[in-house]
């Protein structure tokens, strides 16, 4: 596996797996409406674009014999989408595409997210994961993440909640 990050040239490629893995991810649980309206208003080019030029988020790609599979999204300071402080990263994406799951991809990410948090002198980190993605709630278990809250995320006009957990590393 190959973990690398991501630059303005690889907008295309970041906005494509981006709307793959959510829609993987999401459609099956949710109304298409709901999933089509944020599809388009999030995955945008300008979004994307603003997405790769914070420099308070990291975006790493990951390949599986050179084809890629999967994502990851950190974010420190100002661009984290709660405020938590100062000893906090946040994880706000992990996605690996449908066919790659349960192959240590997403343990790869996971590792890497460390990596970069120790390197930026990080000693927390914590995620926002919706409530009924129980895969991705039993992963970051196993992981050892505790469930310290919850915040509300609007899918469409859908409220939801996602539990927000964290870890100490």
């Amino acid at each position: 596996m190959l973990i690398r990050q991501c630059n303005e040239e690889d907008l295309e490629k970041l906005k494509n797996i981006e709307y793959k893995t959510f829609n993987e991810t999401f459609r099956p649980q949710n109304k298409d409406e709901d999933i089509d309206n944020y599809l388009k208003q999030t995955f945008t080019d300008n979004n994307v674009l603003k997405e790769l030029q914070n420099e308070d988020s990291f975006i790493y790609f990951i390949y599986v014999e050179d084809q890629l599979t999967g994502y990851l999204k950190l974010n420190i300071n100002k661009a984290q989408t709660e405020d938590f402080g100062n000893e906090y990263i946040e994880i706000e994406r992990i996605y690996v595409l449908n066919h790659f799951q349960k192959m240590g991809v997403g343990r790869e990410l996971y590792n890497h997210a460390l990596k970069v948090a120790r390197e930026h002198g990080y000693n927390k980190i914590w995620l926002g994961v919706w409530e009924h993605n129980l895969k991705a709630i039993q992963f970051y278990k196993k992981l050892g993440f505790e469930k310290i809250g919850e915040h509300a995320f609007y899918m469409g006009k859908d409220k939801q909640i996602d539990e927000i957990m964290s870890i100490a590393i």
